[in-house]
């Protein structure tokens, strides 16, 4: 990091703190649901759908951007990710039926879903990959650090100026990309850009996913470990709470508690994942916190009283979202550099579009059996998952440390020349 220059650093820096205010944006939903079904006279069904209609265009828009950033300018998509869904997240203030809230949903997570990669992506393209784990690690605590701003907002502003007014909020990141524009020199970045390249052949396509059976099973098994991320960690915020209001008997002010005690907790696991996973590997540090993740959820269902509450739940949250920063690292290393942006935002919004689902499957469950069914549930997710991730010997610790950003797959003049000035740095 020392030998970064002033433009380096200060891209670095927007990256990191990017993720955060699309976790701001994300969550003022959260805090304004019951409000909006109150006030735009909607049914239960038809609140659900604003989310799953989010997870759909982070979707589509992880795709479209990812292709756009691996072909052209990263930084200049990366601004353009922020302009649309902190834009489309303030015009929510004007909302008046709920299909107007869907068009700018959808559109606010085209933002956000093509933000994620992109960001990663300028990391990655910044930090020697044998750092990566530690700095997607500070982007995770980040994205924790703008869920608890948009709680403590909601709080202050929802209050005075109604739920539209908690959404203007959302056009805060816009500084960023001011910021960005006048501290960043794109000249000076560094970053590899394949659009003047000649060759045809060095610009990145989501078919390079899928290009030969081994990276075909690569791609399916991360899709099926980040599925499984999000389905247990919107499993856990979702529901959780509630169901320790129903079953165990604990007041809404001491289900908020334990979402700040388990927030807390992800944040320490996302550092002391981001470190081991530099030291001993990917293999090795998803299969200590998947196993971990298990055990922790299933336990949980026994804990009854203020205390074990709270405890269990930093303890699930340590291992359960301590893990999600990892993959951005990850992914980054098993992919050429040149479909490193594509690679990330694909891998992780099919996992967001396919796992948000997990709520309904969870509230089936409490329908049709109890809460020690649904976390055992929860539990097998993490099983699942384990069972998948072991497949892969390029997570191997050795296997893992002779990758350099994907040169074993593509050996393009760019991508040899960006892997040599990040050995340097």
């Amino acid at each position: 990091m020392k030998n970064l220059n002033k433009s380096q650093r200060n891209a670095l820096l927007s990256a990191i703190v990017a993720s955060g205010t699309d976790d701001l944006n994300v969550m003022f939903l959260a805090f304004s649901m019951s409000t909006i079904i109150s006030q735009l006279g909607i049914s239960g069904a038809q609140a659900g759908w604003i989310a799953t209609i989010t997870n759909f265009g982070m979707l589509f828009g992880g795709i479209l951007f990812g292709i756009l950033a691996d072909r052209y300018s990263k930084l200049k998509v990366f601004k353009w990710t922020i302009l649309i869904f902190s834009i489309a997240t303030g015009l929510i203030f004007f909302t008046n039926n709920i299909y107007y809230l869907y068009a700018m949903r959808f559109i606010a997570g085209i933002g956000v879903g093509g933000e994620y990669g992109v960001a990663i992506s300028i990391m990655a393209g910044l930090v020697p990959s044998e750092k990566m784990g530690r700095i997607s690690s500070l982007n995770g605590i980040v994205g924790q650090i703008g869920s608890i701003s948009s709680a403590l907002l909601a709080g202050l502003i929802a209050p005075i100026f109604g739920w539209r007014g908690l959404f203007l909020f959302g056009l805060l990141p816009i500084l960023i990309v001011v910021w960005v524009s006048r501290t960043v020199k794109e000249e000076e970045l560094h970053i590899e850009s394949y659009s003047d390249e000649d060759d045809e052949s060095a610009q990145g396509s989501i078919k390079d996913l899928f290009k030969d059976r081994k990276t075909s099973y690569q791609t399916i098994v991360l899709m099926v470990m980040t599925t499984v991320q999000i389905a247990g960690y919107f499993g856990m915020m979702n529901w959780l709470p509630t169901m320790m209001q129903q079953n165990i008997g604990v007041s809404v002010s001491g289900s908020s508690t334990w979402m700040i005690a388990t927030i807390i907790g992800m944040c320490i696991g996302m550092f002391v994942f981001g470190q081991i996973l530099d030291r001993i590997g990917p293999r090795l540090a998803y299969g200590i916190f998947l196993i971990s993740s298990a055990v922790a959820v299933y336990l949980f269902t026994f804990a009854n009283s203020a205390t074990s509450i709270l405890i269990g739940g930093a303890i699930v949250g340590f291992f359960v979202n301590g893990m999600f920063a990892g993959y951005g690292a990850v992914i980054t290393r098993l992919y050429s550099y040149k479909i490193s942006t594509i690679a990330n935002n694909t891998i992780l919004n099919v996992g967001r579009a396919v796992g948000g689902f997990s709520s309904v499957i969870i509230g089936y469950i409490l329908d049709m059996s109890g809460v020690p069914l649904v976390m055992l549930f929860l539990a097998g997710l993490y099983i699942i998952s384990f069972g998948f991730m072991i497949t892969l010997p390029q997570l191997k610790a050795d296997n893992y440390k002779t990758l350099d950003n994907g040169v074993d797959i593509d050996t393009s003049t760019t991508t040899v020349k960006n892997n040599k000035r990040l050995a340097e740095a």
